[in-house]
């Protein structure tokens, strides 16, 4: 019978081969990017002799998965053939039948895993069952860009809520608007299209009802990919204009919270124009994430001011930081700063970011890091 080999890169397992196709494996999954939830995003490449014969993608829930879609492709010639997979094939039956079915059922010789399903369905139950059918299983091939990949999902099973990132873009001197409120533009073209492309990476959009009055956001993709998350308003008092770029469902879906009872003239507007309006007792962070973790988000953008950033980051719901940084200076003791008062009076009480890289993005600098 098979056996399961832990696959490290400083021992005799090791084989560049291995890394090049789930490299590959992880290129095919990006195509999905932002559209798989609450699924995570998987490719397979299936090689045969030293080449590759089939390869595919999970192309969003309730479509097969990558391994399905490349055995499809390569037929008969999948038996003996190697498959690569960036994440555990499943073992359980959800929307469509098991991986591990469909890869027993084409004889395939070996099976190469990137990352372990932290899916308590999953969780070592795929690689279990192939090695009992006689399948060698090979783990861990460039596991920490597998995980990477998966952060959203990763994160969303591990604590039953949607990854939050809060995204901000101020100018040198910690100013992300002018002292009469004026924003546009903080940053350069370059970093607002990199905005446009994470925004299709993510299934919702989160600002507060501040941020709708004053910038009339699109919070599209502005036509960088295909895939608009969901626009979320956060707005206790529901005091909102009846004409915005938000209320346009036909660009994207907008999803507004608010308290019980709040400006019942405007959500009978909203609703008429296909705008979901939500009544919370208790209009949080926490509860919103929560309800949207219900939805099957995976991952939420903060695009918010800095009250409602910080209340995401006191109550946790922010677990990664993503700020843009503008080579310009415009004072004022009032104009408003990325992150509202987190009752901390301490530099020792500072909030730090761990894995914190930094890049140059036009004439703008970007800063990426995680809390915790």
């Amino acid at each position: 019978m098979a056996q399961k080999t832990i696959y490290k890169s400083d021992n005799d397992n090791y084989n560049p081969f291995h890394e090049e196709m789930m490299k590959l494996c992880l290129q095919l999954a990006k195509c999905a990017q932002g559209q798989t939830a609450p699924n995570p995003m998987v490719g397979a490449v299936i090689v045969k002799e030293g080449k590759i014969i089939a390869q595919g993608y999970h192309h969003g829930a309730g479509n097969p998965h990558a391994e399905v879609e490349a055995l499809k492709q390569a037929g008969e010639e999948a038996e003996g053939a190697t498959i690569y997979v960036n994440l555990e094939p499943c073992n359980h039956y959800g929307r469509t039948p098991p991986c591990t079915e469909a890869l027993i059922a084409a004889k395939v010789g070996k099976v190469v895993v990137g990352m372990i399903d932290p899916d308590p369905r999953v969780a070592g139950g795929g690689v279990e069952r192939l090695t009992q059918a006689g399948i060698e299983v090979i783990v861990g091939v460039e596991e920490s860009l597998c995980r990477q990949l998966n952060e959203a999902f990763i994160h969303r099973i591990v604590h039953q809520r949607p990854l939050g990132i809060l995204k901000y873009a101020m100018t040198l001197d910690g100013k992300i608007a002018t002292t009469s409120g004026h924003s546009a533009w903080v940053t350069g073209v370059e970093s607002r299209n990199y905005v446009h492309h994470l925004r299709s990476t993510c299934d919702g959009v989160i600002i507060g009802g501040n941020t709708a009055r004053l910038d009339n956001p699109y919070l599209t993709t502005h036509g960088v990919t295909k895939h608009n998350p969901c626009r979320v308003v956060m707005s206790r008092s529901l005091d909102l204009p009846k004409v915005a770029h938000l209320w346009d469902t036909e660009l994207a879906s907008t999803l507004v919270f608010t308290t019980v009872g709040a400006n019942l003239e405007l959500q009978k507007h909203l609703k008429s124009l296909g705008v979901e309006v939500v009544e919370l007792a208790n209009l949080t962070p926490v509860a919103v994430m929560n309800d949207l973790y219900h939805r099957g988000f995976l991952s939420v953008l903060w695009e918010c001011g800095g009250n409602l950033g910080a209340s995401a980051i006191a109550s946790g719901m922010v677990q990664k930081i993503i700020a843009f940084i503008a080579p310009k200076i415009i004072g004022g003791k009032n104009a408003p700063s990325p992150i509202g008062d987190l009752g901390l009076v301490k530099m020792t009480d500072a909030l730090t970011l761990a894995k914190a890289n930094f890049q140059k993005i036009g004439e703008d600098f970007m800063i990426e890091g995680y809390f915790g």
